[in-house]
């Protein structure tokens, strides 16, 4: 124990509270920058598997937890580890300059933490604070700037030492896509902390702070969808990488949302912003990582995703290459391959598979195809087709397949996933009946008018009297009939 320690409190098992760091894009980063030699500081709280993973890569590993009773766990777990487990706050792990090492502000009890840390000469090789800086004090502690716990991390390094560090996006595709109702009931871990306390809000204010602390940023990761659950980390977010990173957020934001997570992050990326808006970021400092991370894998090659080519078509009205394309992706399916078009690679007129495969039969696929769009909001030429059912067969008679009718319920009916695109639906909707009751309007004048003329009146005075005498005349006959 060294001080600032919470005794009865649980980062590894939150009840209300976020978990640990974790995520199978933070065992990659570790995998790709660790070395057997390395001694390393694990600072803040991360999940139990990453720490076992750690361990068992490199010589020793030593722990730095607030919690107590997560400090004791971990001891147990790694009973076998060459490594200390100090609880207590960062403030308080203080650099024994003197004695040539890291030494600890306090000895422990209970064989938690105390003594020597095993990172001796100047400090540790690796230094690993995936969670980032808000969650390496207590309460105890009034006020602990971003920046001093930045140069605390510092100070643990050993000459060429090395630091990875995590930082949450303050204002990343979140704010953009979820509610913010949470905020407004505070978790058991939000006591007051002073706003200087937080990591400095953007990717150029806070990449600035780093330079200003005199560290040199190697690499530099967005993280999707959090910090604690970090699916995808890739260097840059275009292309099919921002195709991985969506599908990250869009998995990670199940309830209401204010606009479409998925199609954020795409249109986001396409303007060149996919990585300023990352949720949270992975700074690799003093190290040399690749460009991807094993997990998260981005496609290579070339083409486009065939969900976005046929959006594209259906958002211009251009039925032509929806004729021309949906065909050969229907034959695709028909010579082996097994993908809807959101998983699916197009590449001038061949196909690839973009993930796992799906065992999908043709029309289910189209159907897959057809409920996304509904949910994008996204336009489409034919406002007939407003349920699954029916653009499913609309699509399908491209390719010669004919989908049997089936009766209309409303539970079809696929509303658009986010609020603004629900608005926006409403409002197209408006206009298209607005413009067809126009046209009524107009169709009534135009055939009121026909009636009033000279022409319509002599012709219906003409013919009436041979509408009478036929109608009487078939009377009779059935007459003479019975």
């Amino acid at each position: 124990m060294i001080g600032g320690e919470m005794l009865n409190w649980s980062d590894l098992h939150p009840g209300d509270a976020r978990p640990a760091a974790a995520g199978p894009a933070a065992t990659a980063l570790l995998a790709a920058t660790l070395h057997p030699e390395d001694t390393v500081l694990i600072a803040g709280p991360h999940a139990a598997d990453l720490i076992t993973a750690v361990a068992s890569q490199v010589t020793s590993v030593d722990l730095l937890v607030r919690s107590a009773p997560d400090a004791e766990e971990l001891a147990e777990l790694l009973s076998t580890t060459k490594g200390e487990v100090f609880c207590g706050s960062v403030d308080r792990f203080a650099v024994d300059e003197e004695a040539g090492g890291t030494r600890a502000a306090a000895a422990g009890a209970n064989g938690v933490g105390g003594g020597t840390a095993s990172g001796v000469g100047g400090g540790y090789d690796v230094v690993v604070a995936l969670d980032g800086m808000d969650r390496l004090v207590g309460p105890d502690t009034a006020r602990f700037s971003w920046g001093d716990g930045l140069g605390r991390l510092v100070r643990q390094l050993a000459p060429g030492g090395r630091l990875l560090l995590g930082a949450e996006n303050s204002f990343g595709f979140q704010r953009l896509v979820q509610p913010d109702i949470a905020a407004a009931l505070p978790r058991d871990e939000d006591w007051g902390r002073d706003v200087a306390d937080r990591a400095p809000a953007g990717l150029r204010p806070l990449t600035t702070a780093l330079d200003d602390a005199g560290v040199q940023v190697r690499r530099t990761y967005a993280v999707f969808p959090s910090l604690v659950q970090a699916d995808v980390a890739v260097s840059s977010v275009e292309g099919f990488a921002a195709v991985v990173g969506a599908r990250a957020v869009a998995a990670g934001n199940q309830g209401p949302v204010l606009m479409d997570p998925y199609r954020v992050v795409l249109d986001a990326a396409a303007a060149g912003l996919g990585v300023e808006l990352a949720p949270a970021w992975y700074f690799v400092i003093g190290a040399d990582t690749p460009a991807e991370l094993p997990e998260g894998v981005v496609p290579r090659g070339e083409g486009v995703l065939l969900e976005e080519h046929l959006l594209t078509a259906l958002r211009s009205d251009d039925q032509a290459e929806l004729r021309k394309v949906i065909p050969g992706y229907v034959a695709w399916l028909g010579s082996g391959g097994a993908g809807s078009p959101d998983n699916v690679i197009l590449d001038g007129t061949s196909y690839r598979l973009f993930g796992e495969p799906q065992e999908l039969d043709v029309v289910e696929h189209l159907a897959r195809f057809a409920k996304r769009v509904l949910e994008s909001g996204s336009r489409q030429p034919w406002p007939a087709a407003a349920d699954p059912h029916a653009l499913t067969a609309r699509l399908a008679s491209m390719a010669g397949i004919t989908v049997p009718e089936q009766e209309f319920t409303p539970d079809e009916v696929i509303r658009p996933r986010g609020s603004a695109e629900q608005l926006a639906t409403v409002a197209r909707l408006a206009d298209e009946l607005a413009h067809a009751s126009a046209r009524a309007i107009l169709f009534e004048g135009t055939v009121s008018g026909i009636r009033r003329s000279l022409p319509y009146r002599v012709g219906h005075a003409v013919l009436n009297p041979a509408r009478v005498i036929r109608r009487r005349l078939k009377r009779v006959l059935r007459k003479v009939r019975r």
